[in-house]
Order: C-alpha cells, then sequence, then structure tokens
C-alpha cells in the first residue's frame, strides 16, 4: 500500500487502472480508523480489484461550536490498519490541497436533510455532499462504501448521486459494534469510563424498540416514549433527538406499517453519539 497526498497523483493512478480494466472501490474516512472502518475496507477489496481509503477530516461539515480542531487523528495507526487489509492507496490531501482557493461551490441536498442531524447541525450535509462529489471526482471509483450507522448520511449521498447522474454505485454496509454493543465510532475515545458505560444505553433502547415492534406495537409514539424513558435513565445523557421514520422519504411516522427507521442522536458529555435500527412491524 502507497500514501498519496496530492490529488494529482491519485488520479495518475487511477488512471492506469482503468486503462487495464480494473474495478475501484472507495472508502472515504475522516481518520482514526477502527473496526467499522476495517469491515468497510475488507467488503471493498472482496468487491472490487482495487481499493482506495482516504482519510479528510472535512471542515465544511463541523460547525462552529464542533470539535474540528479536537477530531482524534492517528495517521500512523491508520495506515498500519489500511495496509493490513491489503488496501492499495491511502489518500490523505490536505486542506490545502482539497481546498486551494475559498470554495464558492457547494453541494445541497433538500428535503431529507432538513431533519434529524440535518435539522441539529445546519450546514453539515451540504459540507459531506460537496466533499464526497469532490472525492468521488478524484477517485473515479466504481463503488463506494458507507456505514449504516449514519443512516441519514448514506442516504443524502445515494439521493445525491442519483439526481447528479454520478456513475458510482454506493454499498451501505452494516453497523459494527463492541461486543458490548456499543456502535463502533471515532468519537468513543472522547467518552469518560462512566459515560461509556452510560452510553450502552443506547443500544439497549434500539432493541427494546425492536422487541416492541415484533411483539406487534405499531404506534410510534408508544415505542418512542420507551426509548426516550430508558436514555432518560441515564443521569449524563442529554438527548439531541429520537425520532422514528420511513427509511426512504424520512417523512415522520405515528403508526408502522412495514419497516420504519428509528434514529437517535444523544450526548454524554461533550461527546454526540448517533445510533440507529430498523423496525419491521409484523404482518397484520
Amino acid at each position: 500500500m502507497i500514501q498519496v497526498e496530492t490529488i494529482q497523483e491519485l488520479r495518475s493512478i487511477v488512471k492506469r487502472w482503468k486503462r487495464e480494466n480494473k474495478t475501484v472501490g472507495f472508502v472515504p474516512t475522516m481518520g482514526y480508523l477502527h473496526e467499522g472502518h476495517r469491515s468497510l475496507m475488507e467488503t471493498a477489496k472482496k468487491e472490487t480489484d482495487h481499493v482506495i481509503v482516504s482519510i479528510f477530516v472535512n471542515p465544511l461539515q463541523f460547525g462552529p461550536n464542533e470539535d474540528y480542531e479536537k477530531y482524534p487523528r492517528n495517521l500512523q495507526h491508520d495506515f498500519q490498519l489500511a495496509a493490513s487489509v491489503s488496501a492499495d492507496v491511502l489518500f490523505t490531501p490536505t486542506v490545502s490541497e482539497m481546498y486551494p482557493v475559498p470554495i464558492q461551490t457547494s453541494v445541497e441536498v433538500k428535503g431529507i436533510t432538513d431533519v434529524m442531524c440535518g435539522a441539529s447541525r445546519p450546514g453539515h450535509f451540504s459540507g459531506v455532499a460537496t466533499v464526497v462529489t469532490k472525492l468521488f471526482q478524484i477517485t473515479q471509483a466504481d463503488r463506494a462504501y458507507f456505514g449504516q450507522k449514519d443512516f441519514q448520511q448514506v442516504a443524502v449521498i445515494k439521493t445525491m448521486v442519483r439526481d447528479l447522474n454520478i456513475p458510482i454505485e454506493i454499498i451501505p454496509c452494516p453497523i459494527v459494534r463492541e461486543s458490548d454493543g456499543l456502535a463502533l465510532s471515532s468519537r468513543n475515545v472522547y467518552l469518560s469510563s462512566e459515560e461509556r458505560q452510560q452510553a450502552l444505553s443506547l443500544n439497549k433502547s434500539l432493541q427494546l424498540a425492536q422487541r416492541m415492534a415484533g411483539a406487534g406495537e405499531r404506534d410510534a409514539s408508544t415505542i418512542r416514549a420507551a426509548v426516550l424513558k430508558q436514555i432518560q435513565e441515564q443521569p449524563l445523557a442529554r438527548i439531541d433527538y429520537v425520532e422514528i421514520r420511513d427509511p426512504e422519504t424520512f417523512q415522520s411516522l405515528t403508526a408502522l406499517t412495514g419497516t420504519g427507521l428509528l434514529a437517535l442522536a444523544v450526548r454524554f458529555g461533550n461527546t454526540r453519539l448517533i445510533d440507529n435500527c430498523l423496525l419491521e412491524a409484523p404482518p397484520l
């Protein structure tokens, strides 16, 4: 595996691969890689001839009071993890390489970004869509791999690709969890031992909701109330949102008639965690 820092060098490598009719898989990340990222890279490696992993902490998707400067970084660790799954290229551009002049163009996906994380973090998804569009143009990948922990982000990117006719296939991959159920996140390193213990309530509340739906509960407000109660029992939890929505349109659901998306964002201390699951209503 080689590390590449410039767009020009990466494009030269990809051009050679394309001449050889090789397929390119792409795993975009902000670094501080963990086992969830490993699973994305392993899937990409199985399904494509060459794999590019990018590490870029994108300033456009951070708000003024968010953790851009403090976002965890460890390039040596990231290189070793990506190399261990035989990725071909680790693309590590600087901010000045990605944005050599003040950017005057942005990509905005409307509608599905008005709720959940889009409502809580204004401008976040425009920053995501803009940098991902740039990365797709740079890598010319055939497939890109994203974790479903950020279900809304995957939906935003799929919508963008569809609407702008970007020739790439988006591959959503399952959430990877610690043995105790906490969804893997680069931000988990921020949690104190007490915060981390209380954060286990997130996955437990999702499991409770799935059991309720599986047992025939269809009223979304009843399920949501049970989830809120379980999380609110944790004294360090500060709930951003707990919502049940249609997984395609992101419209709020009052009743489960098929599949619903339960998504939540909760702060423990200064650490904002997200998680989600699908709720399946049994046939009537």
